[in-house]
């Protein structure tokens, strides 16, 4: 199918558009921008400057992808909004681009899919395979690992990192950083246990899920100070990957870990 472009779309004279690339009516395209081949810009959708979209996505309308900065040090420099493939956007998505003061792009993966009115703010990261349900807002700097869902109406803080393959519930606030493979819910997020039907539908096999929830006994409920727990597990469970990535990420936290939601004040420190 050829290239097919609505008269009344406005597109900048130095976009980039791909093959096979459908443009609805009332599409705005901002400058030095790229539009990857098969992807569908429905009615009344924004790509504005410096704004990079992979091959195959979908934006549906009222979106707004590469908007300015909510940062009140922004003064108008040249950062970006880049996108990977397959994806879908639903209505009145808002994506910003990065500042000057954090990556200077905002990045997002392929295969996921941004439910209506979620929004992703300056300079976050975002995994393949993400869905986030309506209304998720996340702040800057805000990095997400792959396969990671979150429900809808919830509000992730600034500079957290959330795991792959972790699932956070809806209605709920995360200020403290989210392992990976971990459930979490709550009005004030907190953690359930290992994503167990998460990691089942995602192949992961029962050695790799016991392993998992010993751990995760082992470091939230024990007791124990956190390099404690952790040493205890690298001692106990031996040859699991995702083990060994659960306590390289807890390790590797600035913000913090969620606790558990039996102990408040858990292993966060």
């Amino acid at each position: 199918m050829a290239t097919d472009i609505h008269s009344s779309a406005v597109i900048d004279s130095t976009a980039e558009i791909g093959v096979d690339v459908r443009i609805g009516p009332y599409v705005v395209v901002g400058a030095e921008t790229k539009i990857g081949d098969g992807t569908f810009l429905e009615s009344h959708t924004v790509i504005k400057d410096f704004s990079e979209l992979g091959v195959n996505n979908h934006v549906h309308p009222h979106a707004v992808i590469g908007g300015e900065p909510q940062h009140t040090a922004y003064k108008g420099e040249k950062t970006f909004t880049r996108i990977g493939d397959n994806n879908s956007i639903r209505e009145c998505v808002t994506i910003h681009r990065g500042t000057a003061q954090g990556m200077g792009e905002t990045r997002i993966g392929s295969n996921c899919m941004f439910m209506a009115y979620a929004h992703i703010a300056h300079d976050c990261s975002i995994g393949d395979n993400v869905i986030m349900a309506n209304a998720v807002n996340l702040a800057g700097h805000v990095e997400v690992g792959r396969n990671v869902i979150i429900s809808g109406l919830s509000a992730v803080q600034q500079f957290i990192r959330i795991g792959e393959y972790a699932f956070l519930g809806g209605a709920s606030g995360y200020k403290l950083d989210i392992p990976p493979f971990m459930l979490a819910h709550g009005v004030r997020g907190m953690l359930y246990g290992p994503n167990l039907i998460g990691l089942r539908r995602n192949g992961f096999d029962s050695n790799t899920c016991k392993g998992l929830k010993k751990a995760y006994k082992i470091i939230f409920r024990s007791g124990l100070t956190k390099e404690q727990s952790l040493k205890q597990v690298e001692s106990e469970i031996v040859g699991n990957a995702e083990v060994d990535r659960l306590i390289s990420f807890i390790r590797e936290s600035k913000n913090g870990v969620t606790p558990d939601h039996k102990q408040r004040n858990g292993n966060g420190d």
